[in-house]
This record gives C-alpha cells, sequence and structure tokens, in this order.
C-alpha cells in the first residue's frame, strides 16, 4: 500500500492526541452511564459460585481474554472461552454455576447468539458488554452493560478502537469492584503470582533464605582474632558471629570492625574478639518477610542481619547477597 502523500511527518502527533481525546470522551461518557445495573453485575458475580466464562470473537474476544486474566488474577474464578470454539465443542466447559460474560459490540454476532442460546438452556446466568443495547445479545441477557461509544478512534470509525477500550475499561471496574468487595489483599495477589516480583518479595521469608548450621561462622568473645579471622573466611559472610554459653548472639565481629581494630590498636594478633566486636547486633526472626530484613538492612547500612528464634536464641544469619540471590529486592 502506498503512503498518503497528504499525511505531513506533523501529523503524528496530532493522529495521537486525536486518538488520545476520542478515547478519552468515550470513557467519560462511560462513566456517567454506570447506574444499579452495574451493581447488580458485580452481586451476581460475587454470588457465582462456579467460574465467570468470558467470551467474544475478533477484536472483543482478544479484550475478553485479557478482561478473564484479570478476573483470575483478582480472586474471581475465570477463564476465557472464544465464541466459535464455543460452538465447536468448548462450551462443555460451561456450567449450570457459572456465569458467562458475552463481549460483543454490535451485540449480533452468531456465534455469540449461539452461546447465548445454550447458557439460557442451561440455566446459567449471562452478562453481556456491547454497544448497542437493543440487540439480540443485550435485550437477552440476564444483564446488560452498555459499552457504546460515540466513534471510533480510527479516522474510517471501522476499525474497534475506542469501543475495545471501553470494553476493557468495564471488564477492570468489574475485576477491582470485585476485588474490593471480597477483601482480596496484597498477600492474596501475591498467591496467584508466586512468580513474579510481588510474589517473591510477599512469599519469601526470612527462613528460606538464611544461611543456617554448618554454613554459619560462630566464635565466642574469647576466641582469638587470629582464629576468628579464620573462620570469617572459611565461611564467606564477611563476618562472624559472636555468641555466649547458651548460644545467643552478644556481638558480631566483620570486616568494618576488624579495619578499625587495626587503625585503633596496630598488632591485633594478641587480642581477642570482645576487643573488637560490635555488641547487641541486629536480630530478626525467621519468620519475617525477607522483604522486612532488606529493608532494616538498608535503613542500617548493614551487610549481615542475624537471624532467631523468641527466646533469643541463634537459627541463623542473612548476607544482603542472600536476599539479592532471593530477588526480593
Amino acid at each position: 500500500m502506498e503512503p498518503n502523500p497528504a499525511f505531513a511527518e506533523g501529523d503524528i502527533l496530532a493522529s495521537a492526541h486525536r486518538s488520545f481525546a476520542i478515547e478519552i470522551q468515550a470513557l467519560q461518557a462511560l462513566d456517567t452511564r454506570l447506574n444499579g445495573t452495574f451493581e447488580d453485575a458485580v452481586a451476581m458475580i460475587l454470588a457465582c459460585q462456579g467460574r465467570v466464562v468470558v467470551t467474544g470473537i475478533g477484536k472483543s474476544g482478544h479484550i475478553g481474554r485479557k478482561i478473564a486474566a484479570t478476573l483470575a488474577s483478582t480472586g474471581t474464578p475465570a477463564f476465557f472461552m472464544h465464541g466459535a470454539e464455543a460452538i465447536h465443542g468448548d462450551l462443555g466447559m460451561l456450567t449450570q454455576q457459572d456465569i458467562v460474560l458475552a463481549l460483543s459490540y454490535s451485540g449480533e454476532a452468531r456465534e455469540l447468539i449461539t452461546v447465548l442460546t445454550i447458557t439460557k438452556r442451561m440455566g446459567a446466568r449471562l452478562i453481556s458488554i456491547t454497544g448497542n443495547p437493543d440487540s439480540e445479545l443485550a435485550r437477552n441477557a440476564d444483564l446488560h452493560l452498555d459499552a457504546h461509544v460515540a466513534q471510533e478512534a480510527c479516522p474510517l470509525n471501522l476499525a474497534p478502537t475506542a469501543s475495545t477500550t471501553a470494553a476493557l475499561v468495564l471488564g477492570d471496574a468489574l475485576a477491582v469492584a470485585c476485588l474490593e468487595a471480597r477483601g482480596f489483599s496484597r498477600e492474596d495477589f501475591a498467591r496467584s503470582h508466586p512468580g513474579g516480583a510481588l510474589g517473591r518479595r510477599l512469599l519469601t521469608f526470612v527462613r528460606d533464605v538464611m544461611r543456617k548450621g554448618d554454613a554459619l561462622p560462630i566464635v565466642h568473645a574469647h576466641t582469638p582474632i587470629p582464629e576468628a579471622l579464620e573462620e570469617m573466611s572459611v565461611k564467606g559472610m564477611g563476618m562472624t558471629i559472636v555468641v555466649d554459653a547458651e548460644k545467643k548472639p552478644v556481638g558480631i565481629f566483620t570486616d568494618g570492625d576488624l579495619r578499625r581494630l587495626i587503625v585503633k590498636q596496630g598488632d591485633i594478633r594478641a587480642l581477642k574478639v570482645a576487643d573488637g566486636m560490635t555488641a547487641h547486633p541486629k536480630t530478626i526472626l525467621p519468620g519475617s518477610l525477607a522483604v522486612e530484613a532488606a529493608t532494616a538492612m538498608d535503613a542500617g547500612q548493614l551487610s549481615q542481619m542475624l537471624v532467631v528464634d523468641e527466646a533469643g536464641l541463634l537459627l541463623g544469619a542473612l548476607h544482603m547477597h542472600d536476599l539479592l540471590a532471593a530477588k526480593v529486592l
């Protein structure tokens, strides 16, 4: 296809601004039309004993797939069923307890009319999102949400643009309203996104990433500095933990403590760990979130933190590298 010679380089941003303006106006008009039907749709979804089965074809199908994914990830069991595949066997996925959420701007897509008929016959409920309240899909749905737009952003008024945006925003609004009504929390979100950054931050605990057992560098206050340095070198944490007879941490001896001691004393070979350790080291419980440990370590400019139980007994230790490796930062 030949480029349009009348379309100058300066027209590109003007075209983009025009598209933005048309779609913003469409959403503003949609906002003014929201009424009790939207509330009824949310109540129906919240009361659903099955799943929300989102269906559509063409561009509406692409929007429907995203809406189904948003619902599922925010606490509403949902999946997408392509309108064309539905009438060739996928309607077997549908149960009487489900709600069908059907998207069609015209409201006359033959595949979705067939889905409507089967849904009614099964006794399942159906919510339609269309741009035509007088369409067959709108008139025969249990609830209809009007996604009409005055015009598409497409200058030919043909390519679904503003209309698909309106449908998408309606779907997002349904998902968010259900999320808030259910009291869906950040922790709930993390459980459905365990592979993402938020999931790692909210599902990774100190006990999951701490070093423990033989991996811990441990000495006593009376341990000679040379022996402490050997323990630090072998265990590779840039420090050693100083414990008492009950295995409670009484101090920590770090690379920084070593440098400061050398500057102060010069020859340190005859000194004990107690001569240079930092007393009262920062500690955290194993059931704390790893991200909480990272925040505390950042605030205190610490590279290491000790892990203790409720009685103050040593259980493990964290290094900032452990948190980086666990990708909680």
